[in-house]
């Protein structure tokens, strides 16, 4: 977080000591008191591309983990975004993982139409929202996701959810396969910014936190410019639910690219049905009475573990020692 930024110190007092008090409150001891020798040996986090917050937040966490006793050993995983991440929770290769809501509730589905059991992933919490950007350089005269017809797309690493809503924000804008069609290219953070640098492509999808250190360094020597797709949200939520919400990117979040509404959809962190429920219930304990040692420095602290969404996991259900430990908190 940016010292002197809008998320602050208040907001971090208010979660760590009035949340602190109501988990104490409601009877539940502090990390502290249950875990210095309880936390098993291992745990990992699968969390994103280097210089994108799915990695930066997984590393925090980890970090807290093995600082609170939760584990013995905490290591965030490099990976390709939300969907590969659940794959390795689903293979037993990632204790915890991050992703967003709308690709966790895809990959559920998928998970039950293929006959495996519905709870193998659940919730532990709503960690923070993801802001899509759609990025282009200053210098190309596209202003308008309308202006985007003909183009060449990076959409995102295959297996990240930024590929999964980038494709989407294409169909209901009317672009994907169409006679005005984009190409679509797969293409991760790092290697989407290089390939936007060199005109290699015109257009960058980014779904993460605000500012995300990559596009900072990149707006910094290239100069970028953000489009509004804020109304794409509406046609987005009668084709696919629920997920998406207007939200706001403000100008201070890259210097020059400018102020604008974008898609918004929240990321969760995840866990299988099966992880022991005192882990769970001492993760909980974590994002609330620890919630300043998970904000990455980047972050503008933008609905980072807010006490009033946490529970907000729509239709991903919680681990159960997770309700039981939200229960608590809340009476």
């Amino acid at each position: 977080m940016r010292r002197g930024q809008q998320h602050p110190t208040g907001r971090r007092a208010l979660l760590k000591s009035g949340l602190g008090l109501v988990l104490g409150a409601a009877g539940l001891p502090g990390i502290a008191a249950c875990t210095a020798s309880r936390g098993p040996a291992e745990v990992s986090v699968a969390g994103g591309e280097a210089g994108g917050f799915y990695l930066e937040f997984a590393t925090l966490l980890a970090e807290s983990l093995e600082r609170h006793g939760i584990a013995q050993r905490a290591e965030p995983l490099t990976t390709g975004g939300s969907i590969d991440n659940m794959k390795r929770l689903a293979a037993g290769k990632a204790t915890f993982a991050v992703a967003l809501l709308d690709a966790a509730v895809q990959h559920a589905s998928a998970q039950q139409t293929a006959g495996r059991p519905a709870g193998a992933m659940v919730a532990v919490g709503k960690v923070y929202e993801n802001y899509v950007h759609c990025l282009v350089r200053r210098d190309t005269g596209v202003r308008s996701h309308r202006g985007l017809a003909g183009r060449r797309i990076g959409i995102g690493e295959a297996g990240s959810g930024t590929s999964l809503i980038a494709h989407r924000i294409l169909e209901v804008s009317g672009l994907a396969g169409s006679a005005t069609a984009v190409t679509e290219v797969n293409l991760g953070l790092n290697d989407g910014l290089a390939a936007l640098r060199r005109k290699a492509v015109d257009v960058l999808f980014w779904s993460g936190g605000v500012p995300t250190a990559a596009i900072t360094e990149a707006n910094d020597v290239s100069g970028l410019r953000l489009l509004d797709l804020s109304d794409l949200v509406l046609p987005l939520r009668e084709r696919f639910g629920a997920f998406y919400d207007r939200v706001l990117i403000p100008g201070s979040g890259y210097p020059g690219a400018g102020s604008v509404w974008t898609v918004g959809v929240a990321n969760l962190l995840l866990c299988r049905g099966d992880l022991d429920g005192d882990i769970v219930r001492d993760t909980v304990r974590l994002l609330v009475d620890h919630a300043d040692e998970l904000v990455p420095r980047s972050s503008l602290g933008v609905q980072f573990l807010s006490p009033e969404t946490l529970i907000n996991t729509a239709d991903l259900p919680l681990h159960p020692a997770a309700a039981e430990a939200y229960r608590r908190l809340h009476g």
